[in-house]
């Protein structure tokens, strides 16, 4: 068994680290970073054997196009150095997974460029690579986004793991669908293909998850 951390947001929010809207948990990469380390190390008191970078809003839809094309870089890059730290700091074994999030916003897949999305992928990976034991694809969803992922994560050689968001409203039980609409199945193809080490499911209803 392997037990990852709990949500990075909520528990910045609850530190009392800086945090509001629309920035969300990428406020305190810029102004409270010491809060960003402390909440990696509680989760890792907790038994976490993973931690994940907080990377997960450093994206225009939350921190802005020109604070992204300023500063994106330099807050992927602390993200990754602060989940390595405190990772290495541990007195066991711990992986850190790199969070790439939808590239232009959760739970809101048609707004998905692929074109816009390729060289915002490629920042994530060129960025997060020297600390990552792992990458990790959060929120995803719609297919053209798992594949763009793995397509261009795949170059890195290291693991890969895959999240998709499901739809919660009108399921059909035992047919399961991504919040795009497209069935399930059309991403377990997709895995077939392309071989992700883990498929998982995040910020969905647990009853949906659990027919997935």
């Amino acid at each position: 068994m392997i037990i990852l951390d709990g949500g990075l947001g909520r528990e910045l929010q609850a530190m009392g680290a800086p945090f509001r809207q629309p920035e969300w948990s990428a406020l305190a990469l810029m102004e409270g970073p010491e809060f960003v380390r402390a909440a990696h190390d509680a989760f890792l008191q907790a038994g976490a054997d993973i931690v994940t970078t907080n990377s997960y809003a450093v994206v225009p839809f939350h921190i802005g196009e020109d604070v992204f094309a300023a500063r994106a870089p330099e807050l992927l890059r602390l993200s990754g150095e602060l989940a390595r730290a405190a990772a290495d700091a541990a007195a066991r074994d711990v992986q850190v997974a790199a969070s790439v999030p939808p590239m232009f916003g959760s739970y809101q897949p048609d707004k998905f460029d692929p074109d816009m999305a390729v060289g915002m992928m490629q920042l994530f990976r060129d960025q997060l690579i020297d600390y990552a034991d792992l990458f990790l694809a959060e929120t995803l969803g719609s297919v053209v986004e798992a594949e763009l992922f793995l397509t261009v994560f795949s170059q890195t050689k290291l693991p890969l793991w895959l999240s998709v968001t499901l739809e919660d409203v009108g399921v059909v039980a035992g047919k399961p669908r991504l919040r795009s609409g497209e069935p399930l199945t059309d991403i377990l193809a997709v895995c077939e293909t392309m071989r992700p080490v883990a498929l998982l499911f995040n910020c969905s209803q647990p009853e949906v998850m659990e027919d997935a």
